[in-house]
C-alpha cells in the first residue's frame, strides 16, 4: 500500500491494470492496445506512479466495442456509433440507419456465400475422388474465370 492507505501499487482502488482489463472482457491486450492507439478506446486516467488506470466505464466500453465486432461492424462503423453515444445526441433512427446498412452487407455476404456454395459443392461432385492425375476440381479452377482480371 502507498502511503495514503487507498492505494494499491499506487493505483486507486477498484482501478483495473490492462491485463485485468483483458481478463475480464476477453479481449486480447494488444487488441486493447491497438484500440487505444486509434482511439475506439480512450487512453486512461494514470495514477501518480504513472500505471493506467481502468474501471468499469473501460469495461463497459470494451464489452460494446467486442459485440459490435463479434457482430461484424467495422472499425469506423463502430467509431461512428460510439462518436454518437459520447456526443450524447445519438439517436435510434441513426444507429437503426446505420444498422440497416450493416445488416444489407451481411445478406449480401450471405447471398455471396451461397452462390460460392453452390460452386464448390458442384466442382466436388463432379470430382472423382480417385487417386489419378485428372481432377474436376483442379479442371474448373484452371477454366478462366468469367469476367477475367
Amino acid at each position: 500500500m502507498s502511503g495514503d492507505g487507498n492505494a494499491v501499487n499506487g493505483r486507486r482502488p477498484g482501478a483495473l491494470r490492462r491485463v485485468d482489463l483483458a481478463r475480464t472482457t476477453g479481449c486480447n491486450l494488444e487488441t486493447i492496445r491497438y484500440y487505444e492507439k486509434v482511439g475506439i478506446m480512450p487512453d486512461p486516467p494514470r495514477s501518480p506512479k504513472g500505471y493506467r488506470c481502468y474501471d468499469q466505464r473501460h469495461v463497459d466500453r470494451l464489452n460494446f466495442v467486442m459485440r459490435a465486432r463479434a457482430l461484424g461492424f467495422s472499425l469506423e462503423e463502430v467509431r461512428s456509433m460510439l462518436t454518437m453515444v459520447d456526443g450524447g445526441a445519438q439517436t435510434c433512427a441513426e444507429v437503426e440507419a446505420l444498422a440497416s446498412g450493416h445488416l444489407d452487407a451481411v445478406r449480401r455476404r450471405i447471398a455471396d456465400l451461397r452462390r460460392i456454395e453452390a460452386v464448390l459443392a458442384d466442382m466436388v461432385a463432379n470430382c472423382t475422388g480417385r487417386d489419378v492425375p485428372e481432377c474436376a476440381v483442379i479442371d474448373a479452377l484452371a477454366a478462366s474465370a468469367p469476367g477475367g482480371c
